[in-house]
């Protein structure tokens, strides 16, 4: 039986078609679902799924009125699925529990390395044969501190590539892990890291207890000349109100890799639209902004790991087995 899948990127495709060839029939689409494009998946008992896929309960209905039993989706997070919906439809929900921490991890590196050496604003001067200096200096990492927020695999491997800079460490987390503190990491409240670190990153999951974690007071708790990097989920920062600091003038840089209110947005091609969301029209003119498409993941390494584990899941479906990754059971 065929299984849907949505959202499928072209350097994705592939690696599903692959994955799946011995074991099911697969079917790729580019669109996202969506409560539009639900009804494509009539007839189809699985259907695969994006990060950015609306698996809220009118989309659930829509899914289970056409004879889905089963959403696997294709990520970690899974703030975007309604699963009280999914049980009282009697449907499975299953998502990717882990894969490569090194993809996030260096992203956000590169992002904060970007940022701080103003990288995007000297190569589109080079292109434009400005070779000035002006307006583009950094500052060195080796000796600052570096505060983690959320020292899971991801956490833990950024902090690895801090310590290897000879940054100090901080952390915060509901609890300590022992990895990061043999780096020399000190865990400390979360006030007290974003005063006195002088890079920020976030790489905690977004629940109710996380959302706008970087809200106005933190915002303003921070250096003004810190770094913040953000290539966790974007509902993590309140953007209107970090739009509200970089008109002050505040932060030396901020990388954002994820935006919380991305969907129908990320993924997919505006470029010839008039840009209806104001506060990220608005971000992305800040010369100190760097903001990238939810691609700190999108590796070869970290895909195929995610397809994988996607194709183990409708085979435990299948088998009626439960694992780690498995949101709502089999009923």
């Amino acid at each position: 039986m065929e299984i849907l899948a949505f959202g499928v990127q072209a350097d994705e495709k592939p690696l599903i078609e692959r994955a799946f060839r011995d074991q099911e029939e697969v079917r790729c689409l580019d669109v996202f679902l969506n409560e539009d494009t639900a009804p494509i998946a009539a007839g189809h008992e699985i259907v695969s799924t994006s990060v950015n896929a609306d698996l809220g309960a009118a989309v659930l209905e829509i899914l289970a009125a056409g004879g889905t039993r089963m959403v696997a989706q294709r990520s970690t997070g899974f703030n975007n699925v309604d699963l009280d919906a999914a049980e009282r439809l009697g449907m499975t929900v299953a998502r990717v529990s882990s894969y490569s921490p090194y993809s996030v991890a260096e992203f956000a590196w590169a992002l904060a390395m970007a940022v701080n050496r103003r990288i995007v604003r000297a190569s589109i001067r080079t292109r434009d044969f400005d070779f000035r200096l002006d307006g583009l200096m950094g500052r060195d990492l080796h000796g600052r501190t570096a505060g983690v927020l959320g020292t899971g695999k991801i956490g833990e491997a950024f902090a690895r590539i801090a310590h290897g800079f000879g940054m100090r460490l901080l952390g915060w987390d509901v609890a300590e892990n022992p990895a990061c503190a043999e780096l020399g990491m000190r865990y400390v409240p979360k006030d007290e890291l974003l005063a006195r670190s002088d890079l920020i990153t976030l790489h905690v999951p977004l629940m109710a207890e996380t959302r706008h974690l970087i809200d106005a007071a933190a915002l303003k708790a921070m250096r003004d000349d810190a770094l913040l990097i953000n290539s966790s989920r974007g509902g993590l920062i309140d953007t209107a109100a970090l739009v509200g600091e970089l008109r002050a003038g505040r932060f030396t840089g901020v990388g954002l890799d994820v935006y919380e209110a991305e969907a129908g947005l990320f993924f997919l091609d505006k470029s010839l639209e008039a840009v209806e969301d104001d506060t990220l029209a608005r971000l992305v003119t800040f010369p100190n902004v760097l903001v990238t498409s939810h691609q700190a993941y999108y590796t070869e390494d970290a895909v195929g790991q995610i397809v994988d584990a996607t194709v183990r899941n409708v085979l435990d479906y299948r088998a009626g087995r439960r694992s780690e990754n498995v949101l709502v059971p089999r009923s």
